[in-house]
């Protein structure tokens, strides 16, 4: 019972986040070290869990967890704490998916996850289920496995509606437009994305909102209108600076290092490429990695070598090859996680370098390869890049025929990405977007102007205070309960002492009661016998009245 209470106490703590993050699990490790009950453990552990910023000690935390619910789920003796450990190693197998997803591993990724998704079924937990199923919609994008992607995304969407999870919806809606911006459907994404945004500043998601800016950043940068992307990736810096989200800070440095590359800013390109690598290393963040050697590759490739000093032949040489070494290296770490839209990327990207150096066999060798890809996973963009190489190629190889056919098939997809139809539906819909988000809270041109915030800040506040107000109700309650249950004991060891001395003092009473009566009845035996003594010595009334009566009569 103390150690629950000592974990309740902290958890107020927590939410209150009165304690800096070590202060947090130190008090953890304490909690867990003093806890008596394995659900009290298996919750501590979760809250370790949740608290950790380093993923190579909460994966130790989550091993723990794994192996104490999944003992205790075994020998349950009750339905209800059957069900509380099942949840538990459930979340721990969700947790071990996600590791292995992000050291690239996607088939063991998918493997556990499934594993939790089928437990989250057994117990019914839906909260559970929409969180699985989201979970392997995403290894799935990143396999480039578009139809299964937006499946398993549309499936968590629909059970998050039923269950009321903004939060949830909101992240659903996002992934699902990012598949529709992969497939060309730009319309359609950015009509996700705003949905996505709407309810995330509606809850105050800030890693979230975050997520949407960004995701807008890439539909106007895509669209051309670099200055707008800029303004959108600046702001989702911003926000994910401001919350310590190292994996989103790498990604917003990596796309404004494209903004820059494609304006001629080659120095700041580098810039933020380098700076966006450093996170992305620091991290483990694989796939961040091989974006930022890929777009690294794709500066020395067109501009040749910024840091070199010799002639301008030899500086475009150097580049070249630094061009091949990051193509390759982005292009290994891409294989390894099975990303396919990277591969096909990386392959075009390396099919150019041959291009440059004129072999051709070995450019046409990396561009069918690409353009396979390309055609499997149902990417436009991906397919129009390597159609033009291909085009390139055969012509340098004097085949008309089929270079006549890749020039088709590029003239086809350039004209599906670039429909100005599509276009102005796109810019239509977040016009509507940002008129409606004015006229709800006149922050057309900054998210984050004062109004916004003032009123966020009360909310939050407001909320604040009332779970501050209900925890210490829940505490003074408590402290009420537990001085009332002392009172009680106090004053039944009272009652049961003074009924002790009674019964004592009842024993004393009737002993002395007793010998009263023994004493009265000597006294009550001595008196009578006196009283036959004195009868039996003075003569009776009735003798004398007698005698009396004969002397009469004589005379």
């Amino acid at each position: 019972m103390k150690s629950r209470l000592y974990l309740y106490l902290f958890l107020v703590v927590f939410q209150g986040k009165v304690f800096a993050r070590e202060k947090i699990i130190d008090s953890l490790k304490l909690a867990l070290k003093n806890a008596r009950h394995d659900t009290t453990r298996c919750s501590i552990l979760n809250a370790m869990i949740e608290a950790e910023g380093d993923d190579r000690i909460w994966t130790v935390y989550n091993d723990q967890l794994k192996q104490l619910a999944k003992k205790n789920s075994l020998a349950a003796p009750t339905s209800r704490l059957k069900f509380f450990y099942l949840k538990h190693f459930a979340d721990a197998l969700n947790n071990t998916g996600f590791i292995y997803g992000s050291r690239g591993n996607n088939l063991m990724a998918i493997k556990y996850y499934n594993q939790s998704l089928k437990i989250q079924k057994e117990i019914g937990d839906k909260n559970g289920i929409a969180n699985a199923l989201n979970n392997l919609g995403g290894v799935y994008y990143k396999q480039s496995d578009n139809i299964k992607s937006i499946e398993y995304y549309s499936k968590s969407l629909k059970i998050q509606e039923e269950i009321g999870d903004k939060k949830g919806i909101a992240t659903s809606l996002s992934n699902i437009g990012i598949i529709y911006e992969n497939q060309g459907h730009i319309a359609k994404a950015i009509e996700y994305y705003s949905k996505s945004l709407k309810i995330k500043e509606e809850i105050g998601d800030k890693k979230g909102i975050a997520t949407s800016l960004n995701n807008l950043g890439l539909i106007y940068d895509s669209q051309g209108e670099s200055a707008k992307a800029i303004e959108y990736y600046g702001k989702s810096l911003k926000i994910r600076e401001g919350i310590d989200d190292k994996k989103g800070v790498a990604a917003s440095l990596n796309n404004l290092g494209v903004i820059y590359k494609n304006r001629g800013e080659i120095a700041k390109a580098i810039e933020y490429y380098s700076k966006s690598l450093r996170i992305s290393q620091e991290i483990g963040d694989k796939t961040g990695i091989a974006t930022c050697y890929n777009n690294l590759g794709v500066i020395y490739s067109h501009q040749g070598d910024p840091s070199c000093f010799m002639s301008k032949e030899e500086c475009l040489g150097s580049g070249i090859s630094k061009a091949i070494e990051n193509y390759s290296k982005s292009l290994k770490i891409r294989e390894e996680i099975g990303d396919k839209n990277g591969i096909a990327n990386s392959l075009n990207n390396m099919g150019s370098i041959y291009i440059k150096k004129k072999n051709y066999v070995v450019a046409l060798e990396f561009c069918a390869r690409s353009l396979t890809i390309s055609k499997k996973i149902g990417h436009p963009q991906m397919i129009r890049n390597a159609a033009e190489q291909l085009k390139t190629i055969h012509q340098k190889l004097n085949q008309p025929k089929k270079a006549l056919e890749m020039f088709e098939l590029f003239i086809q997809m350039r004209d599906s990405i670039s429909n100005q139809e599509t276009k102005k539906t796109s810019i239509k819909t977040q016009l509507k977007y940002e008129y409606e988000k004015k006229s709800a809270a006149d922050s057309v041109k900054n998210a984050e102007e004062q109004k916004v915030k003032d009123a966020q800040l009360s909310a939050q506040t407001a909320t604040l205070k009332q779970e501050k107000f209900q925890r210490y109700s829940l505490v003074v309650g408590l402290l009420l309960v537990v001085l009332g249950l002392l009172f009680v004991i106090n004053r039944f060891r009272i009652t049961q002492k003074q009924k002790k001395i009674i019964e004592e003092q009842k024993l004393i009473v009737d002993d002395a009661f007793e010998k009263l009566h023994e004493k009265n009845k000597e006294v009550m035996d001595s008196i009578y016998y006196a009283r036959r003594i004195q009868r039996a010595l003075i003569t009776s009334e009735k003798y004398i009245e007698r005698k009396l009566k004969i002397i009469k009569a004589e005379l």
